[in-house]
């Protein structure tokens, strides 16, 4: 997600940031001591303007009711199950879970209604009648077409007390499909409003897709080649010629770039409704307007982003709904998994200044971590934290991840700041969580749990269990769980250590051989002890927030001007060399010495035991600047620029093709456990005698291998050349494939490739003396082959 700046938090941090900022700023000022105690005065404050970088936008919902004679619906009780909207009976089911609301209103809307900012009919529910428990429910019949709804929620409007009741607001159902508001990425709402009125999508039983016999693929895991996308990103540049650029079906005219590159699964990003002009305001540097480009800041969680599609609210969303669709059926037509990136640790409803919308509106309690006097938790950093703990909340993300593996068929999900799901709920005791008191169970809230309520359930659901499940094990309150994730066996997580030591051994730093080692292993000392394996490890170098790959070898220091916070944002911290000088306009020999850096990253990558996972746009070098904080840019630092892909088709895009396929040809490469002595061996500049010192720059292992018969793999991060002694093998020699070193097309020695006898016969006296001369900064593979003259 994107990054932000945090002093160290205390339990409760109170989340005071206005809803636009960007740089995520935390203070322990009791905002609400400033407000008064009646409700009315609350309630006035609350439909202020709130100023938003230069911007405003209106917390007060514009919509006004229609004059109505009769109904237009048969209206009956309805059932409390299940949550949503619901075909059922010749009608539609509503039912929504609010448990301190007094009142309830059904709102429902015709799309032209909704475009003029009007009501259509309002259906008032009696507690009496349409309540059961905390959920209100009602069943109507009649004529849905283009139809849309929400929520009039009535109750206490207490800051302090964490409620937000609010009878003059229309509030979106979280459960609701699809999210109705503006059309078109970017374009603004009525009267320059960045939060016009949104509304749900009342489903019909002639919503259809043909799946055409689509079924999981079900790869094993350790068999993944992971590639993370921004769907906008990938074809928006006008390079990609696509039809529909920067839209689901853009990424579909464009899936055979990734069956080329090897990749068996996409995990995209953000794909939630959420509002991208969040914290719309003018940037005087580039002289655009920022957006949330990267979308970590859900309205949503059962709606896709509907401005992802090119029909936007045509049909109310139904089209846009069987565009993501299609292209979930395209890649596995393709042999593409498709993974969600999703953020289940808060959502774009903010602090107490942020808009309410739906979860605040309809039980703010519930649904979101609030300390006894209403502040709130921000172990997020973006001005709230999701009560993942709470029952009903557990419930509802399952619910939601069922939604999206049985309805849109993805195959599994990357969890955003997942360590804030394994946090105590507001309000934590064993008895609401588990219906009966345990010993010694005193928790404040936000404790991180031991055997936390909603990963069991994940972990033991019956069709979840069966779907990728990856965690980003660390949140912005401090909790670092990589390696101890609670993981019951099944879940995976991105490596964070992995990307750390290996940026600091290829880039020469001393120390980090060992560590180094490890993480060609499959980071054992992370997950060997818990009971796990390999592919539990999500092994990546560069991901969205971060430097590219190209930008980890050109720059020191971030450059984050462009994002008008005059550099602050963005992690300072980055393990990136620029090989001598910064930025790209540098000296032919600091721009070889670049090139070759960056196939040392994505050969450590291709040959570490894990899964591998590759940013969009690092397969050909894609630069962002330096900027290491892209979150806030709908430009060419975020697109994909298939210009530069086709200018890079025989340099580096060749390199990483060749060494993604080799990877899928080799048995080792992708072992199911931990590699032991038997196939694995270590090696220093002489066969058999690693060097772990501290000054070691140079890791070496040859791999028994069932297809390649075994294979020599070595680094040098020194300054210095020299020539390595390979490990003897009687009857056998040794034949260079890979040579960092080397210059294109002689980096990666393929078979077909023209003067390759030549390039071997060069090294021929080396090799003769079973021997290899290694430059500095490089890597090879060597490839055992039968003597022919022996």
């Amino acid at each position: 997600m994107k990054c932000f700046s945090l002093p160290s938090l205390s339990v409760p941090t109170l989340a005071i940031l206005p809803q636009c900022a960007v740089t995520v700023r935390v203070s322990l000022a009791n905002r609400f001591s400033q407000l008064h105690e009646s409700d009315s005065v609350i309630r006035s404050v609350a439909k202020t303007r709130a100023a938003r970088n230069g911007g405003a936008f209106d917390t007060e919902t514009a919509v006004v009711e229609k004059p109505q004679l009769e109904s237009l619906f048969q209206v009956s009780t309805g059932y409390p199950s299940p949550f949503g909207a619901t075909v059922r009976d010749g009608g539609v089911n509503f039912a929504i879970y609010s448990l301190n609301a007094l009142s309830a209103t059904l709102c429902l809307f015709t799309l032209s209604d909704f475009q003029n900012n009007r009501v259509t009919e309002s259906i008032p529910l009696d507690p009496l009648v349409n309540k059961t428990g905390g959920v209100w429910h009602v069943f109507l019949k009649g004529d849905f077409s283009d139809m849309l709804y929400g929520y009039k929620f009535d109750g206490k409007f207490s800051p302090l007390e964490g409620h937000y009741y609010d009878s003059s607001r229309i509030l979106l159902d979280p459960y609701a499909k699809v999210i109705i508001s503006r059309g078109e990425f970017g374009a603004l709402g009525p009267n320059g409003n960045c939060w016009p009125q949104m509304a749900g999508m009342v489903p019909s039983d002639h919503d259809e897709f043909d799946w055409e016999g689509d079924l999981p693929l079900k790869y094993p895991q350790k068999d993944l080649v992971v590639y993370e996308m921004h769907v906008r990103g990938f074809t928006k540049h006008e390079s990609s010629n696509t039809k529909f650029p920067g839209t689901y079906l853009g990424v579909v005219e464009k899936l055979d770039h990734l069956k080329e590159l090897g990749v068996n699964c996409l995990e995209l990003m953000p794909c939630h409704e959420f509002n991208e002009l969040e914290y719309s305001s003018y940037n005087s540097v580039q002289g655009d307007y920022r957006v949330n480009f990267w979308g970590y800041s859900t309205v949503n969680f059962f709606s896709p982003m509907i401005r992802y599609s090119s029909a936007g609210i045509r049909n109310c969303g139904r089209d846009g709904i069987n565009e993501i669709k299609l292209l979930i059926k395209e890649a596995h037509k393709r042999g593409i998994e498709v993974i969600m990136d999703v953020v289940f640790n808060h959502t774009a409803e903010g602090n107490e200044n942020g808009p309410i919308i739906s979860f605040r509106g309809v039980d703010n309690s519930i649904y979101y971590m609030v300390a006894p006097k209403g502040e709130f938790y921000n172990y997020s950093g973006c001005g709230n934290t999701f009560n993942c703990s709470h029952p009903v909340v557990r419930q509802f993300i399952v619910d939601c991840l069922r939604y999206w593996v049985t309805e849109m068929h993805v195959d599994g999900f990357r969890f955003d700041l997942a360590s804030i799901m394994t946090r105590s709920s507001s309000l934590w005791d064993a008895t609401n969580v588990f219906g009966a008191p345990i010993e010694g169970e005193l928790l404040t809230t936000g404790t991180p749990l031991g055997s936390p309520p909603l990963i069991d359930l994940i972990s033991n659901d019956p069709i979840l269990r069966g779907v990728k499940l990856i965690a980003e094990a660390w949140d912005a309150g401090g909790l670092y769980q990589v390696g101890t994730f609670p993981h019951w066996g099944i879940w995976s997580e991105w490596n964070g250590k992995y990307r750390d030591t290996v940026r600091q051994f290829i880039k020469g730093t001393d120390g980090f051989a060992g560590a180094f080692a490890e993480c060609l292993c499959g980071s054992p000392n992370l997950y060997q002890g818990g009971g796990r394996k390999p592919w539990n490890s999500i092994n990546f170098i560069c991901a969205h927030d971060g430097f590219t790959l190209a930008d980890l070898v050109t720059y020191n220091s971030k450059h984050n001007l462009s994002n008008g916070e005059d550099n602050n944002d963005g992690e300072n911290h980055n393990n990136s060399w620029n090989c001598g000088q910064e930025g790209e306009f540098v000296s032919p020999l600091v721009k070889k010495l670049r090139k070759r850096q960056m196939r040392n990253f994505f050969l450590s990558l291709m040959v570490s035991q894990g899964v591998p996972m590759i940013y969009m746009g690092d397969e050909y070098g894609h630069t962002k600047g330096g900027n290491n904080n892209t979150y806030c840019h709908d430009n060419y630092l975020n697109y994909f620029q298939w210009d530069k892909k086709e200018e890079s088709s025989s340099d580096f895009f060749r390199f990483c093709c060749l060494v993604t396929k080799f990877r899928q040809e080799c048995e080792s490469l992708g072992l199911d456990d931990f590699p032991t002595s038997e196939r694995l061996q270590w090696h220093g500049r002489f066969p058999g005698r690693p060097d772990w010192s501290d000054t070691s720059r140079f890791v070496a292992f040859t791999m028994v291998d069932s297809v390649k018969g075994e294979i020599y793999v070595a680094f040098n991060t020194s300054h210095l050349p020299f020539t390595i002694t390979l490990p003897e093998r009687p009857g056998y020699r040794w034949e260079p494939l890979v040579d960092t070193s080397k210059p294109v097309p002689y980096d990666f020695l393929t078979p077909d490739l023209p003067g390759r006898e030549i390039a071997i016969q060069q090294y021929a006296h080396f090799l003769d003396a079973n021997m290899y001369p290694m430059l500095s900064y490089s890597s090879v593979i060597l490839l055992r082959t039968p003597d022919q003259n022996a």
